[in-house]
Formats: structure tokens, C-alpha cells, sequence
């Protein structure tokens, strides 16, 4: 017991199995609103991951890195036309760049509240795995709220 080394949040292993989730909802027809919210969560999940790892001043910054990111990943869907669709839009926007816009923020909120939620009880976590589990959380309860919402 002494001998274990302390496990990190987001880590690789976890952002992998995530990522090979999505791919595999997508082909069970899960719509592409909701996988596109968890893309952009792993996205996000990734940067705030690797950012620190690495040392320059700009793409240092989890936000900065989830921006790139964001951005690459727009550039991806975009140039291989899985966007564009008039049948695949919420509110008039696609639904892949809807979700990913939205998955974007949403885990920026969870990030904010794990955070804040430290700095209100004197920089200690309120649980366990508590860095983990208001992120993701908080994708959760926005992606049963679209789906019922939007009934996708």
C-alpha cells in the first residue's frame, strides 16, 4: 500500500478509453450533437492534461491548448464535409459544431467548479477523484438535459 504512487486526473489511459467510446457511439447511432459535446470534453480533458507537460509559455496554458484544440478539431470536421448538413442542425447551427462549442464551455464550467469549490474550502477537496468528477459530471447532466430536451 505504501509502495502505490498517487493516480492523476485525466490521465492517458482514461482519455483513450474515452475517445474509443465515442467513435463507438457514433457507430451504435448515437447522434452527433452528443458525441460531438464529448469530443470537445475529451478535447478539453486532454489539454488541461498535457498543457502543464509542456514548456512554453503560450500553449502552457489549458485554455489556450483547449482553444487550439477546439480549433483543430473544427478544421478536421469541417474539411472532411462531415459538416454542413441541413438535416443535422439545432437551432439553425450544425450539430457537430454546435456540440463541440457547447461541450467546450460545459467543461470549462465543471473545471471552474472543481476549482472554486477548492478555494471556498480552504484549497482541499470536498471527495475523492473530486477534479474528475465535476467536469465530467457536469457533462453528464448537460448531455441528459440536451437529450431530453432535444429528444436526440
Amino acid at each position: 500500500m505504501f509502495l502505490v504512487k498517487a493516480a492523476y486526473a485525466q490521465c492517458p489511459v482514461c482519455i483513450v478509453t474515452v475517445g474509443g467510446g465515442m467513435f463507438l457511439a457514433q457507430k451504435l447511432g448515437v447522434d452527433d450533437f452528443l458525441v460531438s459535446l464529448w469530443i470537445s470534453g475529451l478535447n478539453t480533458a486532454i489539454s488541461f492534461w498535457l498543457a502543464p507537460k509542456i514548456k512554453n509559455r503560450i500553449l502552457g496554458s489549458p485554455i489556450i491548448f483547449s482553444l487550439l484544440m477546439f480549433g483543430l478539431t473544427l478544421f478536421y470536421f469541417i474539411s472532411t464535409d462531415q459538416t454542413g448538413s441541413p438535416t443535422n442542425q439545432i437551432f439553425g447551427l450544425d450539430k457537430i459544431i454546435f456540440g463541440q462549442i457547447l461541450g467546450l464551455f460545459i467543461m470549462f464550467l465543471g473545471i471552474f467548479i472543481d476549482r472554486h469549490s477548492r478555494k471556498l474550502n480552504g484549497d482541499k477537496i470536498l471527495f475523492p477523484y473530486q477534479k474528475v468528477v465535476f467536469p465530467v459530471g457536469t457533462l453528464i447532466i448537460f448531455t441528459l438535459l440536451f437529450k431530453l430536451i432535444f429528444k436526440l
